[in-house]
C-alpha cells in the first residue's frame, strides 16, 4: 500500500495521479479535511493519523511546506521513525534543507528504512497533469526501486546523486527560475514605461536567444495578465527556498550576489503585502 502525508496545491493531484495510475491502494493523510473528501471519491482513503498510515504502507510519499513539517512528520511523536517497518519506503517529494534530506537518510538507515528525497518541479498544472521533473538523491538501488512509482507523477524522473543532491539540485532549479523571473520583472517594466507593447516585447523574447520556461509560464500566463492568485506557489515559498538555497551556498563557500539580488526582490514584494500571493507579483515592487 502507498501512503501520502500532505495533500496541498501539489500533493493533492500527485496523490490522486498514484491512486489512479499506480495499480495499488493508497492512504491520505493531511491535517484538513477538504482534500481527504475531494479524494474519497477516487480511492484514496484516509488515514487516522501519521501512525496508523506508517504501520500500514510499505511506501509513504511527503508533500509537506518545509523543514518544520518533515521534521514533525519524519521525527516527532508519532512519527514515521517510530512506526515505519524496516525494508520501507520514504520518499520526501518537498523542498528542504540539504543538511535535513542527509539527516534524514541516516537515521532512517539506521533504522533499516530506506529514505529518498525527491523534490519536485514545474507547476500545478503539471502536477495535475501528472508532467513533473522529480529530483531524486540516494542511493542507485532505491532510485531504480522508486523510479517506477514516481513515472506516475513526473515524465523527467532524474537520479541526482547520493542523499541530499535532489534538495540541492531543485534550490538551484529554483535560484535560476527566481532570478529569471526578477529579469522578466525588469524587462516588462522597461518595457512599459518605454511604451512598448509588453505582450508583443514577450512574444519576442520566446522567439530568440531570451525564451525560457520562465518566460512562457511565469511570464505570459501570470504577469501579462497581472494574475497572481493564491493558493499557487506564494512569495513565502519562495522566500522559504531562497533560505534554504542561500545556507547551502554558505555551506558550499559559494558567493552568489544573484541568488541575494532575487531574495530582495522576494523580501519585497512580501513586506507590499504580497507574501501569499503567486510570485511573479514581485514585478509590483520592481
Amino acid at each position: 500500500m502507498i501512503g501520502f502525508i500532505g495533500l496541498g496545491v501539489m500533493g493533492e493531484p500527485m496523490c490522486r495521479n498514484l491512486a489512479a495510475r499506480s495499480g495499488e491502494k493508497v492512504l491520505g493523510y493531511d491535517v484538513e479535511a477538504e482534500p481527504l473528501a475531494r479524494l474519497k471519491g477516487e480511492g484514496v482513503e484516509a488515514a487516522a493519523s501519521v501512525r496508523s498510515l506508517a504501520e500500514r504502507c510499505n511506501v509513504v510519499f511527503l508533500s509537506l511546506p518545509g523543514v518544520p513539517e518533515v521534521k514533525a512528520v519524519c521525527a516527532g511523536p508519532g512519527s514515521l521513525m517510530l512506526h515505519m517497518r524496516a525494508g520501507s519506503y520514504i520518499v520526501d517529494l518537498s523542498t528542504t534543507t540539504v543538511a535535513l534530506a542527509r539527516d534524514l537518510h541516516s537515521r532512517f538507515a539506521a533504522r533499516g528504512v530506506h529514505f529518498a528525497d525527491a523534490p519536485v518541479a514545474r507547476t500545478r498544472e503539471a502536477a495535475q497533469k501528472g508532467t513533473l521533473s522529480v529530483m531524486v538523491g540516494g542511493t542507485e538501488q532505491v532510485f531504480k526501486r522508486l523510479r517506477p512509482t514516481l513515472a506516475h507523477i513526473g515524465t523527467e524522473i532524474t537520479h541526482c546523486g547520493g542523499p541530499g543532491a535532489g534538495q540541492a539540485t531543485k534550490l538551484i532549479n529554483n535560484m535560476v527560475l527566481f532570478q529569471n523571473v526578477v529579469a522578466l520583472a525588469e524587462a516588462l517594466t522597461l518595457a512599459r514605461r518605454a511604451g512598448l507593447s509588453a505582450t508583443r516585447v514577450f512574444e519576442t523574447l520566446a522567439k530568440g536567444s531570451a525564451d525560457s520556461f520562465a518566460l512562457r509560464h511565469h511570464g505570459m500566463k501570470a504577469m501579462l495578465p497581472d494574475e497572481y492568485p493564491e493558493r499557487a506557489f506564494p512569495v513565502e515559498y519562495a522566500l522559504k527556498d531562497m533560505e534554504y538555497l542561500l545556507e547551502f551556498a554558505k555551506q558550499a563557500r559559494a558567493e552568489l550576489s544573484g541568488a541575494k539580488n532575487a531574495m530582495a526582490a522576494l523580501e519585497r514584494a512580501a513586506v507590499a503585502g504580497n507574501r501569499k500571493k503567486y510570485f511573479p507579483v514581485l514585478v509590483k515592487t520592481i
